[in-house]
């Protein structure tokens, strides 16, 4: 039985196509479309219900230790108020899952965010490898997120709380924050490639906090998205997603994650196994299509005649006006501004080797 987000009801009374996914019913769009939707978030702003994300606590003296060890980012140097990105791996190397750690008090005590697709198989591996005095807790059901995204973001939200509890550094925080009088940790993070927020607050108060922001932007443009323009919006980013650009079987540095990877740390669960693998052979890479055909995940790439790879992730990209995807290829095979095939349907189709993150802001 599929789970609903405290805001199910706004979203129905919007008019939310809703979806079953991660285990919960969500919009993957609203009767706007996913088009509308991803342009309001490139020029002015949308706000999403990412309520279904995952939330565990580590505290206590042997927080970091634990940190350290479960992934495969550095934690050593972040102050109260910081964000990181961390792949978390298995002993082959493979990656368990993607997160993001907050900071809350150095050594003792931090926040981490999870997939939701994962969060019971994380849950369960962290518990599995946890040593020393600390105390780890499941606090999703006590958490609901919402993402504020796109350049009028914080205009949005200096309506409705004090400048000064705004972070101002991309991937900063701040806690205890009261927005419309609402008890929110603000992030100044987010999966959409623009500027923008994530707002932690408590599920009962999500309703109050979606309408009290949507009517903060109504007059600049803000609109309510769903599943479908988060999708479209990462991957023009070339943000990767966990089940496609990188799963069990993959390790971080062949899917482009490598700078999130600290060999130098003295250990971390995976990376004795990469130390064995050498230097990848394949690598992430974006793909632009050049003849007709959109390549969904699983295609198979060709270089002279021979498969070379298979795609992850590919749409038509709303903002570029054409469809791109990204795809795990041999790293000799398919150099940067080389044409390749994708097989879309039976047919081969010409694609031109990119950079995979196809659209920067500014």
């Amino acid at each position: 039985m599929e789970l609903k987000t405290p805001l199910y009801d706004r979203h129905v009374a919007l008019g939310g196509k809703i979806v079953p996914f991660a285990g919960y019913l969500l919009p993957v769009q609203y009767e706007s479309g996913v088009i509308t939707e991803h342009k309001a978030v490139r020029s002015a702003a949308g706000l999403f219900d990412v309520s279904h994300m995952g939330e565990v606590t580590f505290s206590g003296p042997d927080a970091l230790k634990n940190l350290q060890h479960l992934l495969t980012n550095d934690f050593t140097n972040m102050a109260a108020g910081d964000v990181r990105y961390s792949p978390m791996c298995n002993d082959r190397g493979g990656v368990v899952d993607d997160l993001i750690v907050y900071c809350l008090q150095p050594v003792t005590s931090y926040l981490v965010v999870i997939n939701a697709a994962n969060r019971h198989k994380d849950v369960q591996w962290m518990k599995d490898h946890l040593s020393g005095e600390v105390e780890f807790q499941d606090i999703s059901d006590q958490v609901a997120q919402l993402a504020l995204q796109g350049p009028e973001s914080q205009l949005i939200l200096s309506r409705i709380t004090k400048g000064e509890t705004i972070p101002q550094k991309y991937y900063s925080f701040c806690r205890d924050c009261s927005v419309a009088g609402i008890n929110c940790l603000i992030s100044r993070t987010g999966y959409t490639g623009e500027d923008g927020f994530e707002l932690y607050c408590a599920p009962a108060d999500a309703p109050r906090l979606w309408d009290a922001l949507l009517k903060a932007g109504e007059d600049r443009g803000l609109i309510p998205c769903g599943l479908g323009a988060r999708d479209t919006l990462r991957l023009e980013a070339g943000m990767p997603l966990y089940g496609h650009e990188m799963n069990d079987e993959i390790t971080p540095c062949q899917t482009g994650l490598g700078y999130f990877v600290k060999m130098e740390k003295e250990d971390f669960i995976g990376k004795k196994a990469m130390e064995e693998m050498g230097p990848p052979t394949i690598k992430r890479v974006g793909l632009k299509m050049l003849g007709r055909g959109i390549a969904r995940e699983n295609f198979p790439v060709y270089a002279g005649g021979k498969v070379i790879g298979h795609t992850t992730s590919g749409t038509h990209c709303p903002t570029l006006g054409c469809a791109c995807a990204m795809a795990l290829v041999e790293k000799e095979a398919a150099p940067l501004d080389a044409v390749v095939q994708v097989e879309i349907r039976g047919k081969l189709v010409d694609a031109q080797v990119v950079r995979s993150q196809f659209y920067k802001r500014g």
